[in-house]
């Protein structure tokens, strides 16, 4: 289909109308005491190309897993809604599940098999955890969210996403995790770095073109206990009684400051399903 084109007096209107806003709102300004400089802009500086005779890459030395799709064997999905389905069942049928590319990453450890396909006679060990809903996809149907523990404090975290009546995991990898968030129709992993006081955040987002989510962005920051915080204030000394305004002013205490706040701890804005 052709963009549908704004015919030119119509471009030539809202021009017009425009260059009319514009005046009356600088006109405005001066009224207020005029427009005032902010300082010079920084000058822009174009990107290098560092080394440009080197031949470029046509293929990747690594395969990590990234944009590997799967099938679930034996699961239906009733009007396309993934809520109806058992996590345990979902989880235990992704054993059987063969990817696209067979890069093997999807593997879990062998005693996290046994504990998953034990989940029904030994539910205390099982290491499935309560699943999370959200539309990754932006097709208006709830993607299910699991995580599997595993060793080391290690978590599994997988997507799947309702494709007609079947199921398709969509999303498949594993870290030690410091936390996991949906942000959006994103799922945020925070990591440990080896970097004392850093951390790793990467974010997986659904991709159209490769049908599967991708780690989009992938950051190493600072831990929220290393970032800059306000210094505490000082508790001012107290005035001796009977003495003037100039022995209170050689003690040298402070004047405490106002407007001060408290950070608020960031709570999750959804719980996992089934519970309050």
């Amino acid at each position: 289909m052709l963009p549908h084109r704004v015919p030119a007096a119509t471009r030539r209107a809202v021009s017009a109308v425009s260059a009319v806003a514009a005046l009356a709102l600088l006109s405005g300004c001066g009224a207020a005491g005029g427009l005032r400089s902010a300082g010079d802009a920084p000058s822009a500086v174009e990107p290098k190309h560092l080394w440009p005779d080197l031949p470029p890459a046509s293929s990747a030395p690594y395969d990590y897993g990234e944009g590997e799709t799967a099938r679930i064997p034996g699961i239906r999905v009733t009007g396309g809604d993934v809520r109806r389905l058992d996590p345990v069942a979902v989880a235990q049928a992704g054993l059987k599940a063969k990817t696209d590319r067979d890069s093997g990453l999807d593997e879990l450890p062998d005693d996290t098999v046994r504990q998953v396909e034990a989940c029904r006679t030994a539910p205390d060990d099982c290491p499935v955890l309560p699943p999370y809903y959200r539309d990754l996809t932006g097709d208006g149907r709830d993607e299910l969210v699991l995580g599997i523990r595993m060793p080391d404090r290690q978590i599994a975290v997988r997507v799947y996403m309702p494709d007609g009546d079947r199921l398709t995991r969509i999303m498949s990898t594993y870290d030690a995790v410091i936390s996991v968030e949906l942000a959006g129709r994103d799922v945020i992993m925070r990591t440990p770095s080896v970097i004392p006081g850093y951390e790793y955040r990467t974010a997986w987002s659904w991709d159209d073109r490769q049908r599967a989510m991708l780690p989009t962005r992938d950051e190493i920051l600072r831990t929220p206990e290393h970032r800059k915080t306000p210094q505490p204030q000082r508790t001012p000394t107290s005035t001796p009684t009977g003495t003037g305004a100039g022995a209170g002013a050689a003690t040298g205490a402070p004047t405490p400051s106002a407007g001060s706040s408290t950070r608020t701890p960031r709570t999750p804005s959804e719980s996992p399903a089934g519970t309050r």
